[in-house]
């Protein structure tokens, strides 16, 4: 190596002062090194580095535009360019007081990391609610500055380190790895869809912890709850001494205009008029043991539906009221700028079965962290299902996420408890998570005449 630099070295001078076009032009040849790019190091004689090659100054400037240039292939910005601070709408399509003010937060916090990136920013959220348009324009006014930024998604980045072990590859795996180790930021879009692999987990593992031990700034998003990510990792995501954690609360923006809180899953819209103002208690046509118990379910929904909290179980025989009310307390949500998912159990099945098909917009694992997460599920009819073993399974699933979760949830069903699922009985029957209250007024169907005929008749 010596001989090699000494050798060049000595071509250098020959070729410069045998030139009959003058001296070299100083942006093409370097005074310190003679263009060679490296110098020895000037270290003593009892030091490491002595007798040592050390990149020149102007080796260094090169080696920094192409790993600049690297990152930049690497990243996904060609196509984010678009997405600039300036491009993002901060107070949303048509939100709530509370969400807007949210995204405003957010959008806040991302504009502050981007002016001096320092720490970790995770930016949690659900589909389309803005977090890689944040993390891409952290990113894009970082490189606008000149910094070097790698941008990727966890499976880009994954298969980018599966390709270097190729034999074709331009990068060396160790050269590739080290660059995403040690870049000055790094952006991690949605963290949680990468493949569940162990080399998959470890690389992903080693990478994080390496930043995390080095205090390197990095950003992350992710649609998943962080107690659902694995251990190793979220115990130095949600280090909150290095880490600012933000949960967006807006919906998915490319539903704006079309009920952005409320899922293509949801029935709401046919339940519209169905309001507390509107369900009728019907005083005079039935007794008052009956009127009383309606008006102790509906003062017990309002109570519910303004302070949402463990699950409310509706039961009773056909035609009581049970979806009226249940319906009046989503409406009221959605009324008040809440998300709330008003959906038929047999249709929900339905909906997930279909998912199953190669054609749908909307894969499996989606809708049914639609279902089990939403902020306030109504479930109407449980018990009319088809009893699959499949269909009993996943709503076994929902059932035991949202009771652990104690995710507020409305139930109605004219089924017997004891004769639903014994999984699913056993969490409805739980007093200290569920409030089952029985409606004993004759159904609503078949006029006052007929519930009077009725009532004679018992």
């Amino acid at each position: 190596m010596t001989k090699l630099i000494v050798d060049a070295t000595s071509k250098a001078s020959t070729a410069s002062s045998s030139s009959t076009d003058g001296p070299p032009e100083p942006e093409t040849v370097c005074s310190l090194c003679n263009g060679i790019g490296y110098l020895r190091s000037g270290a003593p004689i009892d030091h490491p580095d002595f007798g040592r090659l050390i990149p020149c100054r102007c080796r260094l400037a090169k080696i920094a535009e192409q790993r600049a240039a690297t990152l930049r292939s690497e990243s996904d910005l060609d196509v984010l360019g678009r997405m600039t601070f300036d491009s993002f709408v901060p107070e949303g399509h048509g939100l709530s007081p509370d969400k807007r003010a949210n995204l405003r937060w957010a959008f806040e916090e991302a504009v502050e990391f981007a002016q001096g990136p320092e720490g970790w920013l995770v930016l949690r959220g659900g589909y389309g609610c803005g977090k890689t348009h944040l993390a891409a324009a952290i990113a894009n006014a970082c490189i606008d500055r000149g910094d070097p930024v790698l941008f990727t998604t966890i499976p880009d980045l994954l298969d980018h380190l599966r390709a270097a072990f190729s034999p074709t590859s331009d990068v060396r795996y160790d050269a590739r790895f080290e660059n995403v180790r040690t870049v000055p930021l790094l952006i991690l879009d949605d963290l949680g869809t990468e493949s569940s692999t162990p080399w998959a987990q470890e690389k992903l593992f080693q990478i994080i912890n390496y930043r995390y031990n080095a205090r390197l700034p990095t950003v992350i998003t992710t649609n998943h709850e962080l107690e659902d990510i694995p251990l190793r990792l979220r115990s130095r995501i949600v280090d909150l001494g290095l880490s600012k954690i933000v949960s967006i609360a807006a919906p998915d923006y490319r539903r704006a205009g079309i009920d952005q809180d409320q899922s293509d899953l949801s029935s709401l819209t046919l339940h519209s008029e169905q309001q507390f103002e509107t369900f009728d208690l019907r005083k005079g046509e039935i007794s008052q043991d009956e009127y009383e118990n309606l008006a102790r379910v509906v003062q017990v929904a309002q109570e519910f539906a303004r302070q949402p909290r463990d699950w409310l179980i509706l039961a009773g025989t056909y035609g009581t009221g049970k979806t009226h009310i249940a319906a009046a307390i989503a409406n009221q949500r959605m009324a008040e700028g809440h998300p709330a998912l008003f959906v038929v159990v047999p249709d929900l099945l339905d909906h997930l079965r279909a998912s199953f098909n190669p054609q749908t917009l909307v894969s499996f694992d989606k809708r049914f962290e639609q279902v089990r997460r939403t902020p306030l599920l109504v479930l109407d009819d449980l018990g009319t299902e088809s009893a699959t073993p499949w269909a009993r399974e996943k709503l076994h699933q929902i059932f035991d996420y949202r009771y652990n979760a104690r995710l507020p949830t409305v139930i109605t069903t004219a089924t017997p408890i004891e004769e639903l699922d014994p999984r699913l009985a056993t969490r409805m029957l739980d007093v200290s998570r569920c409030t089952l209250f029985a409606i004993v007024a004759p159904p609503y169907r078949g006029g006052a005449i007929q519930r009077r005929s009725g009532r004679r008749r018992r």
